[in-house]
């Protein structure tokens, strides 16, 4: 068994939190040896732990590095927006509801992002290391996303995502027919800024390289949904990549079809960007992690009710 799931076996009252932060700390020994969580126990084993885990209910200050402050998010929205996916001792994947931002920033709501809501958490949970978010999603965009909660941690999960050696795939689903079932967008895409907010657009000289791996997943009379990777992540890259070859996302209001996204609207109810991360896959400290996340209820919606019109796929 590993040393984690022996320890959340023998402590069930204690929070997951707590019990990685004794294992980060280097407080857990097994047979004199400092070890850390993905460590297999054997019988006869002695493991030994340098900490009272008994719960702490003080009210004392945060640690150093948490300021004074006592709240980073609104207590009513971390309760109905914050959702853990999986955390481990190094960190945690969480997922981001659609029409909330990942970091602050000009237009936001004071404490209404999902770095407040993270830091919120690192807060209760008292870890010494404000989490911090490894890879963004648009506003609009729902799923999942890494966050840090040990500095090195962070470069590291960094390197990787720079390496493009976590594999990131998306649901979208797309107006109209894909030409071809299984391809690959590949152009430079190029920022450029207006009142209106940033946009890319793309370029055959400018800008940087973009590619974009896609399969239909499912067919329906108007329609496809796609599952997509990503081997670069540009800002807004599946969303400019698709409206370039005029098969722009549902609900896309800046890239998108305002006429079709009107009519989604009103038939369907669709009042967001069809765009959801679903799993990340990758390797860490020399253990593969495959994460998944269901479509959000409202996508999950509309699919079933566009699957009364399937089409079958033809190779």
């Amino acid at each position: 068994m590993r040393l984690d799931r022996y320890l959340r076996q023998s402590f069930s009252t204690e929070s997951l939190s707590a019990l990685f932060a004794v294992i980060r700390k280097k407080k857990v020994r097994v047979n004199g040896v400092v070890a850390k969580a993905p460590l297999i126990l054997n019988e006869g084993d002695l493991v030994a732990i340098y900490e009272n885990l008994k719960e702490d209910n003080s009210t004392s200050a945060p640690k150093t590095g948490w300021g004074n402050n006592n709240t980073y998010c609104d207590p009513l929205f971390f309760k109905n927006h914050f959702q853990i996916a999986l955390e481990t001792e190094d960190f945690v994947i969480v997922e981001k509801p659609s029409g909330i931002d990942s970091q602050p920033g000009s237009g936001t709501r004071p404490k209404e992002t999902l770095v407040d809501m993270l830091w919120q958490w690192g807060l209760n949970e008292k870890h010494d290391f404000k989490p911090t978010l490894v890879h963004r999603l648009d506003r609009e965009t729902s799923g999942l996303l890494i966050a840090a909660i040990q500095g090195d941690v962070l470069r590291g999960l960094t390197k990787l995502i720079r390496e493009h050696k976590i594999n990131k795939y998306y649901y979208a689903l797309v107006q109209g027919h894909l030409e071809k079932t299984k391809g690959t967008i590949k152009t430079n895409l190029e920022r450029s800024d207006s009142p209106q907010g940033a946009k890319m657009k793309t370029s055959e000289s400018k800008g940087k390289e973009s590619i974009t791996h896609y399969i239909v997943y499912r067919r329906f009379e108007s329609m496809d949904l796609v599952k997509i990777k990503l081997e670069t992540g540009r800002m807004h890259q599946i969303r400019a990549h698709f409206a370039s070859i005029n098969h722009p996302l549902a609900g896309d209001s800046r890239y998108g079809d305002y006429a079709w996204n009107r009519e989604l609207r009103k038939e369907y109810g669709l009042n967001r960007l069809f765009l959801h991360s679903f799993k990340l896959e990758f390797e860490w400290n020399n253990q593969k992690y495959n994460v998944e996340s269901k479509l959000p209820k409202e996508l999950d919606q509309i699919v079933r009710t566009l699957s009364k019109k399937s089409i079958k796929i033809e190779d």
